[in-house]
């Protein structure tokens, strides 16, 4: 037995990684990445099988944000020559819920720039999502509209959002780093508030904006104690003109060693790859699945995603199913 597989039945029964042993996995060496990936995969089997869930995103507002996120293209400092544009309407965002619906994604993202919504954003969503549950009923819908206030986070619960995604992105070490117009605070008590709303709480990362080993750890930790329920991890696509431009620190073998951590830290939760899949894991894709649950499908909010079709075959190829079942609801702590 290696000692990938003792963890992994450590994990299985209870117990959790130290430090020392979560940076094992990140340091493990290349000719042990399949023990570690079979150790990983045992207890995703454990907790769902071979079930994949695939998610759908769809970018309501572009650009036009006054944060100043150093990956993002569309921050205030983003020189990227990107599709800018105020709120769709709601028949666009419900059209894009019939889009998801169509290709058995299970759950439909709805995602708007800025630091957090305004009334009229915030009534188009929450009479957009009203319409997407009417139509679509075993339909998980999450909105990711920024920094929420109490009252719109109940409201939200109201219409119907089954999850609020607010990603912590890195470490509470490295957040100044990456940006200064809100603090790493902020994310977590926006996923807070969605839990006390009883809203299942999704939180994430972005992987390789030059943090540390004990980084990585830091965030796999946060988020197990933050209880997210959805974890998505995303690779970092550097794209020009924002300022982690040029910025190309990944491998794929490293990546599939993120993936494994998140699963040891987190092994009754969805882990999602997420955005720079494609160009991060390359040829090396379907072995993410093994740790990991769930992909996006589709494109992402600025960045283009791999064609339908071929998601669909590398999940047939694995020999895994797409996971339908409707999202369990939390209660409201409020």
């Amino acid at each position: 037995m290696t000692i990938y597989r003792e963890l992994a039945d450590r994990v299985l029964a209870g117990g959790e990684l130290s430090d020392r042993e979560a940076h094992f996995i990140l340091d493990c060496a290349d000719d042990d990445l399949l023990p570690l990936l079979q150790a990983s995969y045992e207890i995703r089997k454990h907790y769902f099988g071979n079930k994949v869930k695939l998610n759908m995103i769809i970018n309501t507002k572009s650009g036009l944000c006054p944060e100043n996120c150093g990956y993002c293209a569309q921050s205030i400092v983003s020189k990227a020559p990107i599709e800018k544009y105020a709120m769709m309407k709601q028949e666009e965002i419900v059209a894009g819920a019939d889009r998801a619906a169509s290709v058995n994604a299970g759950t439909y993202c709805i995602v708007a720039s800025g630091r957090g919504p305004v009334n009229r954003e915030l009534e188009i969503v929450i009479d957009s999502v009203k319409e997407i549950k009417a139509k679509h009923r075993s339909m998980t819908v999450c909105a990711c509209l920024g920094i929420l206030k109490p009252e719109q986070a109940k409201r939200l619960k109201e219409a119907g959002v089954d999850r609020y995604n607010h990603n912590i992105n890195t470490s509470a070490a490295h957040h100044d780093s990456i940006t200064t117009s809100h603090t790493y605070d902020d994310r977590v008590s926006t996923v807070e508030m969605a839990k006390e709303a009883g809203i299942s709480p999704c939180s994430g990362v972005i992987i390789g904006m030059r943090e540390t080993k004990r980084d990585v750890i830091a965030m796999a930790r946060s988020l197990h104690e933050m209880d997210a329920d959805s974890i998505p991890v995303n690779f970092l696509h550097a794209v020009d003109g924002t300022p982690l431009e040029g910025t190309d620190e990944l491998t794929p073998r490293y990546c599939l060693k993120v993936l494994c951590l998140f699963r040891f830290m987190n092994p009754t939760k969805e882990i999602r790859i997420s955005g720079g899949r494609e160009l991060n894991l390359r040829s090396l894709q379907p072995l993410g699945l093994y740790p990991a649950n769930s992909i996006f499908i589709g494109d992402y909010l600025t960045t283009a995603g791999q064609e339908g079709d071929r998601d669909r075959q590398m999940l047939e190829d694995l020999g895994f199913e797409v996971d339908l079942e409707p999202l369990a609801k939390r209660p409201m702590t409020i």
